[in-house]
């Protein structure tokens, strides 16, 4: 899962990041994984064939990763993850306060 989730990253900020050298990228993926695996909520889309296209990462309440293969952009990938991870995940860190307060 996580070679599959690197590619994701590395086809998106290809198709995006036009300002980084292919050089520049390589150096950045070596820290790819531990970033991915570290992450303390990692939310992964997949299509209709169970092939992972998009995944975003939430760490203390911040969305610190949201990467969407390039042949996916535009679909409402992107947008989905994050009313998902408001709905499902930052939403519910605010009930657990707000319960404990």
């Amino acid at each position: 899962m996580i070679t599959d989730l690197i590619d994701i990253w590395e086809n998106s900020i290809r198709a995006t990041h036009l300002f980084l050298t292919s050089k520049e990228i390589d150096k950045i993926k070596e820290y790819v994984p531990k970033a991915i695996e570290n992450v303390e909520h990692l939310i992964i889309a997949y299509n209709n064939r169970d092939s992972s296209i998009a995944f975003m990462g939430v760490e203390n309440k911040k969305i610190e990763m949201l990467f969407v293969k390039n042949n996916e952009r535009g679909k409402g990938v992107g947008t989905k993850l994050i009313k998902y991870g408001i709905t499902n995940i930052l939403m519910q860190i605010k009930n657990l306060y707000t319960k404990w307060r």
